[in-house]
């Protein structure tokens, strides 16, 4: 019996019961987007790290015989997305997840989450940065803010990057392994900017107007609907103007219901208008 008749996407990052971030996030944006989501939690958490008190679990030590069962079920992924890895033993962990799991057609998709605002997350070490530019060569495609773009490059940090500059940085990204890139994120004259680039094609700039403050987990509605367009045949430019436009409405909708800003995006208000 297979059970490979339907698309499937692997993702590997933590779990979080509240606050709309990680698997929590991918789980039904993927679903919805008719592709069967197959979690490997890196971490299990009661609510994301915003808030003042949480609960955590590694999972670090559980993940190799987890995905030694998906192996004796001959899985197959048409997709693998991977999110907030705490660890260099998590960031070998995944290239090896890749390596076992990784077939021809599968597209592989990395949000390598370590910082933002120019900084690294208080928990992120620079090791641990460094270590993450061997899971980048893994990619086909890379999802880094401008932050995260800068420290994988070794590029001094400015939020006002020219085009110019971020097609150079992109250059340097491509050097790493993945052909095609998105830095999101990127704040301009109050809209959000995300900046495309495929080896061999001309860069695009794709603009929405932003709504609200940034909040958690907007990023990971981000990438999950870049992997899942990316496996259901979309080209780049219109899984990022898809996702682009998506996160722009439910922006709106959340500032309408007052949600708190750590609470992330009301995302399921619109989830049954995905395509």
């Amino acid at each position: 019996m297979s059970h490979n008749h339907q698309k499937k996407i692997a993702v590997i990052n933590d779990f979080c019961g509240f606050g709309r971030c990680s698997i929590s996030v991918s789980l039904p944006i993927i679903s919805a987007m008719k592709i069967q989501c197959c979690p490997l939690p890196t971490s299990v958490f009661s609510n994301h790290t915003g808030y003042e008190s949480y609960y955590r679990t590694d999972y670090t030590e559980h993940m190799n015989a987890y995905m030694d069962e998906w192996e004796k079920l001959d899985l197959h992924f048409n997709g693998i997305l991977t999110g907030y890895l705490a660890s260099p033993e998590q960031i070998d962990i995944v290239k090896y997840f890749i390596e076992r799991f990784k077939r021809n057609g599968t597209v592989t998709v990395v949000d390598p989450v370590m910082g933002d605002d120019g900084r690294l997350y208080p928990a992120y070490s620079p090791l641990l940065a460094e270590r993450m530019r061997s899971l980048v060569a893994y990619a086909d495609i890379l999802t880094p803010n401008l932050t995260e773009a800068c420290i994988l490059t070794d590029t001094e940090y400015r939020e006002d990057m020219r085009e110019e500059e971020l097609f150079t940085i992109c250059k340097r990204l491509s050097k790493l392994g993945p052909k095609r890139i998105v830095i999101s994120g990127l704040e301009c004259d109050g809209d959000l900017e995300n900046y495309v680039y495929e080896a061999g094609k001309e860069p695009r700039l794709v603009r929405e107007h932003k709504v609200g403050p940034c909040r958690a987990g907007t990023g990971d509605v981000f990438s999950s609907m870049i992997a899942a367009d990316a496996v259901n045949g979309k080209s780049l430019v219109e899984a990022v103007t898809h996702a682009s436009a998506f996160i722009a409405k439910v922006l709106r909708r959340t500032v309408e219901l007052d949600i708190p800003k750590a609470d992330g995006i009301c995302f399921e208000e619109f989830l049954s208008e995905i395509e």
